[in-house]
This record gives C-alpha cells, sequence and structure tokens, in this order.
C-alpha cells in the first residue's frame, strides 16, 4: 500500500514538472541552471573545521574563518537572528568569478526591470552561474533599450534553500567588511519580505551597518585598527550614498521635463551631460578615499540608470530605519529586528 502511495506521489510530481515545463520551460530551465550552479558550491564545500586543519591554507585565510563563525554566534546570541546552517563550509573559488548578476532600468525613467520567481515573487534582478546565458539576457535587455549593470556579487542568499558556503573571495575583505557583508546576508535568511526587494535589501544594509560596527567594536574595541578602519569606510559611504541619491534625484527631475515626442538623441545628450556634471562632482566630496569613488563613479557613463537604481535599492531607506530605531527601540538591535520579525511575514 505505501509503495503505491509513493508511487502516485512519484507520478503526481513528474506530471507537474512535465506540465511547468510545457508552461513556463524557460523559468523552469532557468531554475535547473542555477540550482545546478548552487549544488556544485555545496558539493565541492569542505567543513570549516576540515580546512582549519589543512596545512595548504594560509594562517590568515583561517584566521578569517575563525572570525567569521565568531560573526554567526554574535548574530545570534546579540542581534537575535534566526541560527543557520550557511557558512558552516568553504567553497575555494581559485580567484574565479561565480554569480553574474544583472539588473536593468529604463533609460529616461527610474523603472526597473522586474524578473518574477515561485517563492520569491518579483525582484529586479537576475543571477546567471552560466555566463553565456548571462550574455544572452543582456543581449535581450539592450535590444530593449535598458540601461544595465552586470556585475559579480561578492556573496547572496539562498533564503534558507541551501546551505550557504563561504566563499574563499569573501576572506580577502578586512574584518569590517568581512563582517558587513556577513550580518548582511543572514539578515535576509532571518527576515526577507516577498515582493519588496527595496525594503528586504536596505534593511540588510541597515541591520549589516550597525551590526557590524557593534560587532567590531565589541571584539577588537573602539581604539583599534579594526574598528577605526570601518569608522572610516563609513563615513565614505555615507557622503558618497547621500549624494549618489540627490544625483538621482536630479536626474528623475530631468527626465520628467523631457517631451514625449522629444527626440531620443537629444534625451542621450542632456543625460549624458548630468552624468558628467554628477561624475565631476565627486572630486568635491569630503571623502577619504576620493580617487576610489571618483573611478567607481565613472561606471555611471555606461551603466546609466541602472548604476544609480542600485543605491536606491540598497541604500534609499536608511535614514528611515534608523530614526525608528533610535527613537523607538533606543538603538537595541536586537529588540529591533525581533520587531520587524513579528511585524513583517518571512518567505
Amino acid at each position: 500500500m505505501l509503495k503505491s502511495l509513493l508511487k502516485l506521489l512519484l507520478q503526481l510530481i513528474l506530471i507537474a514538472l512535465f506540465i511547468l515545463l510545457l508552461i513556463e520551460h524557460k523559468l523552469a530551465l532557468y531554475g535547473i541552471q542555477q540550482g545546478s550552479g548552487q549544488l556544485q558550491l555545496i558539493w565541492n564545500a569542505k567543513p570549516i573545521d576540515n580546512v582549519l586543519k589543512d596545512v595548504n591554507f594560509s594562517e590568515s585565510f583561517k584566521q578569517k574563518l575563525i572570525l567569521i563563525k565568531e560573526i554567526k554566534q554574535y548574530t545570534i546570541d546579540s542581534l537575535g537572528m534566526n541560527p543557520t546552517e550557511n557558512y558552516c563550509s568553504v567553497f575555494d573559488q581559485k580567484n574565479k568569478s561565480l554569480l553574474l548578476n544583472i539588473s536593468a532600468c529604463k533609460p529616461f525613467a527610474f523603472e526597473p526591470k522586474e524578473w518574477t520567481f515561485p517563492f520569491l515573487g518579483t525582484v529586479p534582478y537576475k543571477g546567471f552561474f552560466d555566463k553565456k546565458e548571462a550574455e544572452k539576457e543582456i543581449l535581450n535587455l539592450k535590444m530593449q533599450d535598458y540601461d544595465i549593470d552586470a556585475y559579480y556579487p561578492s556573496g547572496w542568499s539562498t533564503l534558507g534553500w541551501f546551505n550557504d558556503p563561504i566563499l574563499s573571495n569573501m576572506l580577502k575583505r578586512n574584518e569590517g567588511s568581512l563582517s558587513n557583508l556577513i550580518i548582511h546576508e543572514l539578515t535576509h535568511g532571518t527576515l526577507f519580505v516577498k515582493n519588496n526587494v527595496n525594503f528586504n535589501e536596505n534593511l540588510a544594509n541597515f541591520i549589516a551597518d550597525k551590526g557590524a560596527e557593534q560587532f567590531l567594536l565589541q571584539k577588537f574595541g573602539s581604539n583599534s585598527k579594526q574598528y577605526r578602519e570601518y569608522k572610516h569606510e563609513k563615513s565614505d559611504e555615507k557622503i558618497y550614498d547621500a549624494y549618489i541619491l540627490k544625483s538621482a534625484e536630479r536626474l528623475d527631475s530631468l527626465y520628467k521635463k523631457m517631451l514625449d515626442n522629444e527626440d531620443d538623441k537629444i534625451k542621450k545628450e542632456k543625460k549624458n551631460q548630468l552624468i558628467q556634471e554628477i561624475v565631476q562632482g565627486v572630486y568635491d566630496l569630503p571623502l577619504f578615499k576620493k580617487k576610489d569613488y571618483f573611478n567607481y563613479s565613472k561606471q555611471a557613463f555606461f551603466e546609466g540608470n541602472a548604476f544609480f537604481m542600485t543605491f536606491t535599492r540598497y541604500d534609499s531607506q536608511y535614514d528611515l530605519f534608523n530614526k525608528d530605531f533610535t527613537e523607538h527601540y533606543k538603538s537595541n538591535l536586537k529588540k529591533y529586528l525581533f520587531v520587524l520579525k513579528e511585524k513583517f511575514p518571512s518567505i
């Protein structure tokens, strides 16, 4: 009887998959490709404890792994994040890029291209382990005249679908940057609201910013190199983010003044002229690493609106979160995250 039920269940699953392939074959094939890419990471990842005993890895490499174990425990004990099996293993990417992320935006309006996936909902980016498939998507978007941002993310969260490994290139970061990255991704694993990527990414950035600062202060102290370096980096980041967000408002204002029947060539000239002014204006900002930010800003020349949309997606709600955090929760990050988890249903 049990075998018959299992056989019937398997048949129903196969029929459902067949129907899915017929109706949404592109989406199904994409899911298979992404699942395969993620599984390759998991299958080839090694447990942290094994790597710590491996003489082929440097001591500095191992110290960063130990740091990640401490960060994980800190997020549970001090931030109230959900315990997870993420970052318990290491995938040596041998300095190779893995996942290519693509986001896109209309050329004369801040309207992002969106993709819809089962369970996850609608999101304004799409990842590819297969570079050729990513290039096909980029070509398709170019034919639709989208501005495009294609980049290799330092890390990502599968929201509990897989046990995400530590990627070896993460360990090139300094202590502050690494802490921020790990806490950002673990925030996604604790709270991720369907169809609201701007909220999810802004929240993860905010929690990572505050959480990493608190962790570094507790572990290294206020006079440590690690803590002071992080504060300098965050000072630059806040100044630059505010400038780019304000610049996006300038561009948005320009687009709204454009006439519907205005020639696209003239529109592009106006847009490019303003982007030129924006990039040049970076040199007037009081930044510690002005040259680095100036060179980074040059991406706006060929990414267009997609460059600016990234800052809206990750940094536009920081002040709102901070106001709520300080005024209503007295800067208690654990309490704040607990209330958010209660308020918003996570997928």
